[in-house]
């Protein structure tokens, strides 16, 4: 783990890129950006087409590190060159932003109102080949949607389970208990989550540290004591669906929170847009984004 990034993840203004769309939001993701499924005819063709958007977006003179802390990455992205370059090294050598890479695969069914990650058998060899490509920390994503005790300790039992074989590995792991923001029971839902995260907080080691990425909460300041938390580098809030717009307004009213946001920073991104639109398009998501992280 690099002293340098651990320094700017801990100190430095601005937020976190979330670029990790995988296989099931992929055609999403593209969808938004102006590809439908009729512009690729298979997964490879599919995954070349979201790297290239991604690589688009890196490239643009409006992702920065002077804004951005950090960007997520997707495994098969972190796989691929951006400039001739590995993306992780592109990243921070070329833009000196932190790399982090999403490690879950995915969701399990519902139990007790919540969603655990699937298992992760190649975790160990996953970690590894991160570390390989110079990968700072890693991310991941299970969601909570009912307030139902046992669901809410499952997801958090899990995510510091992994988090702390992440952190022996020698990198920084994002937690990210989702919980859905259309969720009925969001407020006491939020309760349970946090009384479980200071549980686990309490019991890591002295010199350990995560970051908490957390769904914006319906009571503004509601995370301020996670976020001073003395194991928490930094507590970061995923827009969740929400509009960028919203997104924003609910993150000025939380205090230290920063940014992680998806599909909040690439609303207005299309592939049919002039590179000068485009260029703009992304600009004005950024600074917006950045403004309201820096509250």
């Amino acid at each position: 783990m690099s002293q340098e990034q651990f320094e700017k993840m801990r100190t430095a203004r601005g937020f976190i890129a979330a670029l990790d769309q995988s296989g099931g939001s992929t055609p999403t993701a593209l969808e938004h950006y102006g590809l439908d499924k009729t512009a690729y005819s298979s997964e490879v063709e599919m995954y070349d087409l979201v790297h290239e958007m991604r690589a688009r977006i890196m490239t643009s003179p409006a992702f920065t590190g002077d804004r951005i802390l950090g960007a997520i990455l997707f495994e098969k992205t972190m796989d691929r060159r951006v400039d001739g370059l590995a993306t992780a090294d592109y990243l921070w050598q070329r833009k000196q932003i932190v790399p982090f890479l999403k490690v879950d695969r995915g969701l399990a069914p519902d139990v007790d109102g919540a969603q655990v990650m699937k298992p992760i058998p190649d975790l160990g060899a996953l970690l590894d080949k991160a570390k390989g490509y110079r990968i700072f920390g890693t991310k991941m994503r299970s969601l909570i949607t009912l307030a139902h005790r046992a669901g809410v300790e499952a997801v958090v039992d899990q995510q510091f389970e992994l988090a702390r074989r992440i952190l022996d590995a020698g990198l920084l792991p994002i937690i990210e208990p989702e919980i859905d923001i259309h969720s009925m029971q969001k407020e006491p839902a939020e309760d349970l989550l946090k009384e479980s995260t200071l549980e686990h907080l309490a019991a890591l080691g002295p010199h350990d540290q995560v970051m908490l990425k957390l769904t914006l909460p319906e009571e503004d300041g509601f995370y301020a004591d996670l976020v001073e938390h003395d194991r928490v580098l930094r507590v970061v809030a995923l827009s969740g669906g929400y509009s960028r717009l919203e997104a924003d307004e609910r993150l000025e009213r939380n205090h230290g929170v920063v940014a992680s946001f998806s599909r909040a920073l690439t609303e207005g991104l299309t592939a049919q847009q002039t590179d000068d639109d485009f260029d703009a398009t992304l600009h004005t998501s950024v600074e917006s984004i950045y403004r309201a992280s820096i509250t």
